[in-house]
């Protein structure tokens, strides 16, 4: 049987309650030790498939297709185990599932109540999990104690002690201990009152992590000890840093993971703790000196967990190419023909990533164009490559006013549609692709060459596909198919011989990137953005050298010109 760890909030949503499970997953894995991880959401929503990204973030897509929030990113990048549909439970998948067996009579005709039938159905989506080759379950509790919405699961969770026992669960409470100026001190009463609600609940916590934007001071730590009845080790510091990849050094320096494997009674001799090389990463990460800027053309550019694993893998592909990665957020509404210049130029590389809906459409295919016609290196994700289409078709292949369906139906030219024995599923969910698919590459392909393999398996979200009808007449006009399915029928990958990076995928590789094993595409993004950097310093160099205006300078005489133009 696996142990299990709870992890729970107060005071304050958002205080990272994903990073601090995750890292702790990390930490116990470095240590020889079996891991997998689940988030319960009280939203009454089945999953976050259908949520606006402005009040969500991004969804995670699992290998199974599964529509999860974006901490099972998190959970992935940090613990490098691939995760599925049992790590994603929501209030509404609770609920479904009871009536649905209320409907069935699986009840025998008994009045169905929250306790025992949901909390006894929320603890069967947990004991999912436990498993012959796991150790450890890390479940995190989405929202706060003391939120109405997730009472069920704080009293499920408190009846996990007594069904397998003292030793076999492990409660974290993560709370805020905040910092006032005005009188110079760090407070503890947020802490306490939010204990004291998970008390009332029924749950005392064994660990308290607390979140401060400076170490905690030992008086602090002896205070929380005091007055919310854990022991002083058990009091965890967990500060503000500007590198997520640093929180497991800091929480083992803590002692985090010395006292959990104690209160489950794991050996800490027989699993000893080795996090050498997760700690050079994220010191890498502290050390680097060069900086690349790469735009994001996105719709939900305002919330940047909106794209939170693109801009996270990125980062890794920086990593790698020992640089930074400066994101430039640009709204794709922006980007128009006459503008795309004074928004795109000073790029060294741009991602056009997924998104549904109309909106910004027309500023994707413009920033595609633009990277096109002016070697800026270019990836784009899903709906990012159906742009790339339908600037090609338009603009290389004459075919004027080419759009997808999705988009305007009347297009004269839809290269992007639906697939023929999609358009008689009335549910357009019923359509979506959703989950890992094979693709094989055309070997020859730049594709291929960043891969190092002709077969691969990404994980998809989306409805639309390349029109089969145009893919010869695509072709002929030079755009490669650098990889398809295994039938042939959809094209996964699309790429132009001469250009540095100009790369589209039907799939969202950016879910499959670790910090310490970059995706080989943004991998490949980022080394064309390096070459693209140098490149264009050293013509600012030589032209400064010979007394030639520089190019911010030329720049600004162009939008100059531009802007007179628009006022005549």
């Amino acid at each position: 049987m696996a142990k299990h760890i709870f992890v729970t909030g107060g005071v304050a949503s958002s205080l990272g309650k994903g990073i601090t499970a995750a890292s702790l997953g990390r930490l116990l894995k470095s240590r020889g030790l079996r891991v997998t991880l689940q988030k319960l959401d009280p939203y009454i929503n089945v999953d976050p498939g259908t949520m606006n990204p402005f009040e969500h973030g991004e969804v995670f897509v699992t290998d199974d297709g599964s529509e999860t929030d974006l901490d099972l990113g998190h959970y992935e990048r940090f613990v490098d185990v691939p995760l599925g549909r049992s790590s994603s439970v929501t209030t509404g998948s609770i609920y479904q599932n009871v009536i649905a067996r209320e409907r069935r009579g699986d009840y025998l005709g008994k009045t169905v109540q929250v306790i025992p039938h949901v909390t006894d159905e929320i603890k069967s989506r947990v004991f999912d999990l436990d498993t012959e080759d796991v150790d450890v379950v890390i479940t995190e509790v989405g929202g706060t104690v003391g939120d109405i919405e997730i009472l069920p699961f704080i009293e499920a969770l408190r009846q996990f002690r007594k069904d397998i026992g003292r030793d076999n669960v492990c409660y974290l409470h993560l709370t805020l201990v905040p910092y006032l100026g005005t009188s110079g001190e760090q407070k503890t009463k947020p802490t306490q009152h939010s204990v004291t609600e998970l008390r009332s609940r029924g749950i005392q916590p064994d660990v308290i992590v607390c979140r401060s934007s400076t170490p905690i001071s030992d008086s602090v730590k002896q205070k929380i000890s005091m007055l919310c009845d854990v022991s002083e080790e058990a009091v965890i510091s967990a500060i503000d840093v500007s590198n997520l990849y640093e929180v497991p050094r800091l929480l083992h320096e803590e002692g985090l993971d010395d006292y959990v494997c104690s209160l489950l009674r794991f050996n800490t001799e027989e699993f000893p703790l080795d996090l050498t090389s997760w700690n050079r990463m994220a010191e890498q990460a502290n050390n680097l000196e060069d900086t690349v800027k790469i735009g994001i053309i996105g719709k939900y550019v305002n919330l940047a967990d909106a794209y939170l694993s693109v801009v996270e893998a990125l980062k890794h592909g920086g990593l790698h190419e020992g640089v930074n990665v400066e994101i430039e957020w640009i709204s794709a509404e922006t980007v128009t023909p006459l503008l795309a210049e004074e928004r795109l130029e000073s790029l060294d590389g741009l991602v056009i990533p997924g998104g549904f809906g109309p909106r910004g459409i027309d500023g994707k295919i413009t920033a595609a164009s633009y990277a096109r016609e002016h070697g800026i290196p270019c990836l784009g994700i899903c709906l990012g490559l159906q742009a790339m289409v339908i600037d090609y078709a338009r603009n290389v292949c004459d075919l004027e006013g080419a759009h997808s369906r999705e988009f305007n139906q009347h297009t004269p030219y839809p290269v992007i549609d639906l697939m023929e024995d999609q358009r008689i599923v009335e549910n357009l969910g019923g359509t979506m692709r959703l989950g890992t698919y094979v693709a094989k590459l055309d070997p020859t392909s730049k594709t291929a060459k960043y891969y190092g393999t002709e077969v691969v398996e990404e994980r998809h979200r989306h409805r639309f596909e390349v029109n089969p009808r145009y893919r010869s007449k695509l072709a002929d006009a030079g755009l490669i198919v650098s990889g398809l399915s295994p039938d042939g029928r959809l094209v996964e990958f699309i790429e132009l011989a001469n250009h540095p990076f100009w790369i589209g995928t039907q799939a969202h590789p950016e879910f499959k990137s670790r910090p310490d094993r970059p995706h080989p595409l943004f991998r490949g993004l980022i080394e064309q953005s390096v070459k693209r950097n140098h490149s264009r310093c050293s013509t600012t160099d030589t032209r400064a050298a010979a007394g030639s205006p520089s190019i911010k300078a030329d720049q600004t005489h162009r939008n100059g010109q531009d802007a007179m133009a628009v006022a005549e």
